[in-house]
């Protein structure tokens, strides 16, 4: 459940007509905090990231899935589930799939956010795009 303060920017975001990718940021941007205070760790800069946009679309951010060829087929499905849940926000999660997911995060790195981790990943994404 992303926190309080979140949802609040989130919502003031939302009301002054910022794009969707500007309201994502904000759970992207905690849950990189989440990583550096260790609630958990993750994978790889891309890994947290994609996190925090699964959180911005369930909790109802309206962040279109990424495009055919940017990510895998499950990636972009699991987006497509994730914008529909952001609709219909009843169902609980599983407590048990979360408790997993946890602990499974909470084996990985740290100081994969980490300042220099963050902008080599930065820069690796630009170096993808095109000029144009």
């Amino acid at each position: 459940m992303p926190d309080k303060g979140t949802l609040a920017r989130v919502r003031n975001d939302q009301r002054a007509g910022k794009s969707a990718s500007t309201q994502a940021g904000e759970f992207v941007h905690e849950e990189i905090e989440h990583i550096r205070a260790g609630k958990h760790g993750a994978r790889s800069a891309r890994q947290a990231i994609a996190i925090g946009l699964s959180k911005a679309r369930r909790a109802g951010v309206n962040l279109p899935p990424p495009p055919k060829g940017a990510t895998s087929k499950e990636a972009r499905e699991q987006a497509k589930r994730d914008l529909k849940r952001g609709k219909h926000p009843d169902t609980a999660p599983n407590p048990r799939r979360s408790r997993a997911m946890t602990l499974k995060l909470q084996g990985e790195g740290h100081r994969i956010v980490s300042a220099a981790a963050l902008s080599r990943h930065a820069r690796a994404t630009a170096r993808r795009r095109t000029g144009s």
